[in-house]
């Protein structure tokens, strides 16, 4: 019977160690279970990434949905995304399709170990904030790689140069009200400067057939910025229409997630701020 016991104690060790108390309400775990019942129901070949972002269209977008507790939590908010949060969300639904778990649990175990260096238990200081540091996390993890070639398109090189979040603590309610984090957040900054990373500029985003085959319908699209101390501006999705690559994003100028009825070309010339794009792909195949 004690040998039974441990046994049955190490099977759960893995569930134990990374025990996390989510923060949801009732109305997003009913509409994950809707989600992913309704996605089990779709032809084998529907691409999960571009189903679940379209599925979010419409949802308005707030700013710092993640900063609403003294003690960072894993929250799970879906009715309300910013650029990120819309992201990891998508991307969540869509693990869960791979992994064949249709249950909430298993929707919140994803958004943890993709929000959170090493799919930890939550903490503000392990929290991916830089996009970069994300897509290098989420890589190290098997949830993703970096797209870097060929070359055409990717022509340019981001050198990265991160020092925002440690330069303008107070911009961030968890670092002024825990002062001793900037020292650690600027740990992480120092270890993501002076890597560099293959983009395409936004001069080369336009409809070529060199593009078509380099970046794929649900791809994540990093929009490269000029911005001092920040490495990424914009985050969202590739979606191909018969005119050209337009994004799918949660966007503070529409204020909701929308597909954006310009190309990515079009959108990335009125973004004076914007450089180009680091391309992203979700590893979903079995």
């Amino acid at each position: 019977m004690r040998n039974l016991i441990l046994i049955f104690v190490l099977a759960l060790a893995p569930y134990v160690c990374r025990a996390y108390v989510a923060q949801y309400e009732k109305s997003d775990s009913v509409k994950v279970m809707k989600l992913l019942d309704e996605a089990r129901r779709q032809p084998k070949d529907v691409n999960m990434v571009v189903y679940f972002a379209r599925k979010l269209l419409g949802l308005p977008y707030v700013g710092h949905t993640l900063e609403v507790n003294k003690t960072e939590r894993l929250v799970v908010n879906l009715r309300q995304l910013d650029c990120t949060t819309y992201v990891e969300n998508v991307t969540a639904l869509a693990l869960c399709m791979k992994q064949k778990r249709y249950s909430f649990k298993a929707f919140c175990d994803n958004l943890l170990l993709i929000r959170y260096r090493g799919g930890g238990e939550p903490h503000y200081v392990s929290r991916l904030h830089y996009f970069t540091d994300w897509i290098n996390d989420n890589t190290a993890k098997g949830v993703c790689r970096e797209v870097q070639a060929p070359n055409p398109p990717f022509t340019a090189v981001q050198t990265i140069n991160v020092y925002y979040m440690s330069a303008y603590p107070s911009k961030y309610k968890m670092l002024k009200d825990n002062p001793g984090y900037v020292t650690e957040i600027a740990e992480t900054e120092k270890a993501l400067n002076r890597r560099s990373y293959r983009y395409i500029p936004k001069t080369k985003t336009a409809d070529t057939p060199v593009l078509r085959q380099t970046v794929k319908d649900g791809d994540i699209i990093a929009l490269t910025t000029t911005l001092k101390g920040l490495d990424i501006q914009h985050v969202g999705f590739a979606v191909w229409h018969e005119d050209g690559l337009h994004l799918l994003n949660a966007s503070s100028l529409r204020h909701k997630v929308v597909e954006e009825p310009m190309t990515l070309h079009a959108y990335l010339q009125k973004q004076r701020t914007m450089t180009g794009v680091r391309v992203v792909r979700l590893n979903l195949r079995l």
